[in-house]
């Protein structure tokens, strides 16, 4: 049997996490794990309501919430998993897509899968001109460095821990997503993407895409992961 845990990181998304949870349900995991990244409302409380397991990371950043589930699904508490999922806590990507992310790598034709908005369906707003050209830009970078083909850098993404291994990510912020294509072309792992749905957000803000200085800075660090890949 094909053990699957999904880690969410979380901060301040009290609003939108219950419903995250909820449609995760019944889809098959064994275990959800929420990393609270600092949150100052009830996300905590959300979270246990929702019975996901949750751990608490006091480093701002998505790659150090992503790293610190990473933590909890190696301390020895059950044995690790065979896939991770990642997903949002902020109720963008759709979880009744789960059983299409997670499939090439649960029938061993892929060893890490990306959630495409792009070849998806994103409601009018969910991806915001500078995402868009964002992930041109990035993808376009991949695919002239690695020839890897991806359309997005989307967060709903499975892969097999034995390939996360092989990773060894590192980068503890806006970085995360490019680091783990990056690797994963320069390592030469099966790379796919399936086409996803992706929603406006329906609470709270985003810390990245409703700020012009958090996107300025999440775009600097992607490159910079890009470039720092492409010279090793």
């Amino acid at each position: 049997m094909i053990v699957i845990d999904a880690i969410i990181p979380a901060l301040d998304e009290e609003g939108s996490l219950p419903k995250v949870l909820q449609g995760l349900a019944h889809r098959g995991l064994r275990r959800v794990i929420v990393v609270d990244n600092g949150s100052k409302d009830r996300t905590y409380a959300a979270a246990r309501a929702g019975g996901a397991d949750v751990v608490f990371t006091s480093e701002r950043g998505y790659g150090a919430a992503c790293l610190r589930g990473l933590e909890r699904l190696a301390d020895g508490s059950l044995p690790p998993p065979d896939v991770v999922v990642f997903l949002d806590a902020d109720g963008a990507d759709a979880p009744e897509d789960l059983a299409a992310v997670i499939f090439p790598v649960v029938a061993g034709l892929a060893d890490l899968v990306i959630g495409s908005r792009v070849k998806g369906e994103a409601e009018p707003g969910a991806l915001t001109p500078v995402q868009r050209f964002g992930n041109a830009l990035s993808c376009a970078l991949l695919r002239l460095i690695w020839d890897a083909e991806f359309t997005d850098l989307g967060p709903f993404r499975a892969v097999s821990f034995r390939a996360l291994a092989q990773l060894q990510m590192q980068d503890r912020d806006f970085g995360w997503t490019v680091e783990m294509q990056a690797k994963a072309a320069r390592l030469g792992l099966r790379c796919v993407e399936v086409p996803v749905q992706y929603r406006r957000r329906r609470a709270g803000r985003s810390k990245i895409a409703g700020d012009l200085r958090g996107s300025f800075a999440a775009g600097t660090k992607i490159l910079f992961t890009i470039g720092k890949e492409a010279l090793r």
